[in-house]
């Protein structure tokens, strides 16, 4: 048997929503193989990952030439941190330009006769493209990690001015907010959630972002609220409104999280249930709508408040979802239920303690597996 290294190689796509997981799993597969792991991208996606390794020796990270300009985007515009919606389509095409500096980042670490040999083998044509991975969990001080450093550059609300706040507020109380770092809603349905929130009389965090026709890195103005809201709502230590950034993951942690109004981004839906903690969701793009029909129909733990940028909401239909949610009774304790089964059936998932393997664990040995079968078969 020849004593080569294996090598993956990872492509994720030009999202920090993909990038971190994709970082995850490469953490996860080198704590349980010897395997040399290298994660492809552009230059600047290259140096944000760069300042996440907890151990900059272990994976290789490898930055692929590209000029978001003249691919049609702004400058320096290189993944969907903020990007203006109408842009989307435009980044989704200028993967396209990473194709050949893949195609010979990989002929170059395989080279030529690795291709023949599993031509050989298989009896199928062979190209190099980048391998489609499965989302997995990861351990809550990795994401801690990458959080942190998250906070020098957003300017954003720092974990322990957010566990002080939730601190004060009694147990499955707050209802934590934000619709991630993609997507945003318009100025009118901010207004209307603004003004069922304050309806309500619910403590909350919510993470504002500027509202579509806005630039997503643009500062906050306070005419996307109602007059006078901020004021009100943390003076009574009933609101506490976020310009940037928060800790998502120690929000959901808390005890006092009570609920998360969310976009149904997939990172975000593990996140909360993997907390016990229910969703009210309100679906943006993408797949994000089939994500709230299953995590109402399937598993019980959901109520959709509206759908997309152009739905009209009125602030009592906001102030009735919270209601039901956060309640201590009726639905909202189903779904609280609910969602705490869930979450232990996650963390059972990924426990691994002895001979016991839980499901995730063993679909990662299945996977690692899998990647060795061609060297298997011919040895």
């Amino acid at each position: 048997m020849s004593d080569t290294q294996e090598h993956i190689i990872m492509l994720p796509f030009l999202a920090l929503g993909h990038m971190i997981p994709f970082l995850a799993l490469a953490n996860k597969i080198q704590e349980r193989t010897n395997y040399k792991i290298t994660i492809v991208s552009t230059p600047l996606n290259i140096k944000y990952l760069s300042s996440n390794r907890q151990n900059p020796n272990n994976i290789s990270l490898v930055s692929l030439p590209y000029n978001s300009f003249d691919l049609g985007l702004p400058p320096n515009t290189e993944n969907t941190e903020a990007l203006p919606l109408k842009d989307m389509v435009t980044i989704f095409n200028s993967t396209l330009s990473l194709k050949d500096p893949l195609k010979k980042l990989i002929l170059e670490i395989i080279k030529k006769d690795g291709i023949k040999a599993i031509k050989n083998l298989t009896k199928l044509p062979v190209w190099c493209i980048g391998p489609l991975l499965p989302q997995c969990m990861i351990k809550k001080g990795e994401k801690d990690q990458i959080l942190e450093s998250r906070i020098a550059k957003d300017h954003g609300l720092s974990p322990e001015k957010c566990i002080e706040w939730l601190n004060k507020h009694p147990k499955n109380s707050v209802l934590y907010i934000s619709f991630g770092s993609q997507n945003t809603i318009s100025t009118s349905q901010m207004m209307a959630l603004a003004l069922g929130l304050e309806d309500s009389e619910k403590p909350f965090i919510w993470v504002v972002r500027p509202p579509i026709g806005f630039d997503l890195k643009g500062e906050f103005k306070s005419e996307w609220l109602p007059q006078g809201f901020q004021e009100r709502v943390e003076k009574g230590n009933k609101g506490l409104i976020v310009k940037s950034w928060a800790p998502q993951l120690q929000i959901l942690c808390h005890g006092s999280t009570g609920a998360f109004l969310t976009h149904c981004g997939w990172n975000s839906v593990l996140e909360s249930l993997s907390e016990g903690v229910p969703i009210i969701s309100w679906p943006l793009a993408g797949e994000q709508a089939f994500n709230s029909k299953m995590l109402m129909e399937e598993m019980g733990v959901c109520i959709e408040l509206t759908k997309g940028v152009e739905s009209v909401i009125e602030k009592d239909d906001v102030k009735k979802v919270i209601d039901v949610v956060l309640s201590t009774s009726g639905k909202g304790k189903e779904m609280k239920e609910r969602a705490n089964e869930i979450g232990i059936s996650i963390r059972e998932a990924v426990k691994e303690e002895g001979k016991f393997k839980g499901s995730s664990v063993k679909a990662m040995d299945d996977f690692i597996s899998t990647l060795l079968c061609t060297r298997n078969l011919s040895s």
